[in-house]
């Protein structure tokens, strides 16, 4: 598909972002790094907890805590730097142009507001309706992701809703304004397999039918087959490895996108059978804050000399 893709809708270029909370040392969580998304397009970001990907994620939405400092880059969206916007333009492009997906529903949504009433805030926020159209656009999007009483699941609290519904509401809150991309943060982290494929499932009509781009977040790579165009492989704060996603779990080339390529398969036949033992990677992620020259990776590397 990236060949039938036209102009870049983001580029990040070089980006460096180090937290410095008082009393404790800089930690560079992300270190140089650069990534191209264009219009249509699912890239998946992939890498253990603490490898920047999260924090790539906040730049792109400036939402980055106040201790966060960008030491060098830039972020453009549709040709504009958001890393030098002030805060009245930003609202005006989050939730509108660029939104988000948590990783966990429960948390994000409020649990005293209807669930439909916090999908119609993000519309009244960016689009001039009367209540009744919000209300209607409301139910229109709930149906779309998959609701087949729109108006009972309106007036639902988030407690009364399974996890798997909640997410279909955080879906249809992302996508109220129709930006042109959504940030997913770990979209099926805490859902079973088969709410996994129907989440997957749905990202992907949505994306169809929109054409609308998706960075997707996830410590899993068994996501991303059949669903991500690229994948991009941080790891300690770098990109390690980027490619398309079948290059990806054919031929990896650094050897920590071998490990979790590895891992992917080993993780699918263990769901054949409980007597294979699923394996690790040796070791853990780096500490950023006492980082060395060379590969990151070195210390857990099997092929290290």
């Amino acid at each position: 598909m990236a060949s039938d893709l036209s102009d870049e809708l983001v580029q990040i270029v070089d980006l460096t972002i180090t937290y410095s909370p008082g009393g404790s040392p800089p930690v560079r969580a992300l270190d140089h790094a650069s990534l191209e998304i264009h219009p249509g397009e699912v890239i998946g970001v992939l890498g253990e907890s603490g490898s920047g990907k999260s924090t790539l994620a906040s730049a792109l939405l400036r939402l980055l805590p106040s201790h966060a400092h960008n030491e060098s880059g830039s972020v453009r969206f549709r040709g504009r730097n958001l890393m030098t916007l002030t805060e009245p333009e930003l609202r005006r492009v989050r939730g509108k142009e660029i939104s988000l997906i948590s990783q966990d529903p429960a948390l994000s949504l409020n649990p005293v507001i209807r669930v439909g009433d916090q999908i119609a805030e993000v519309i009244r926020a960016h689009v001039a309706m009367s209540g009744s159209e919000r209300g209607q656009s409301v139910e229109e999007l709930l149906h779309a992701v998959g609701f087949d009483q729109p108006q009972q699941i309106y007036s639902a609290y988030p407690h009364q809703l399974s996890g798997g519904q909640r997410q279909r509401v955080a879906i249809a809150q992302a996508i109220a304004c129709h930006p042109v991309l959504v940030i997913a943060d770990e979209p099926t982290s805490k859902l079973d397999a088969a709410l996994q494929a129907e989440i997957l499932s749905l990202l992907s009509e949505i994306r169809n039918r929109h054409r609308t781009a998706f960075l997707v977040i996830s410590h899993d790579p068994t996501i991303f087959p059949g669903f991500a165009d690229r994948i991009v492989v941080m790891y300690a704060g770098r990109v390690v490895e980027e490619g398309k996603t079948e290059d990806i779990f054919r031929r990896p080339l650094h050897p920590y996108t071998q490990a979790l390529v590895l891992l992917s398969e080993r993780h699918f036949v263990k769901a054949q059978t409980s007597r294979v033992r699923l394996p690790g990677i040796d070791g853990g992620p780096p500490d950023l804050t006492r980082i060395g020259a060379g590969c990151r990776f070195e210390p857990r590397c099997p092929e290290r000399m």
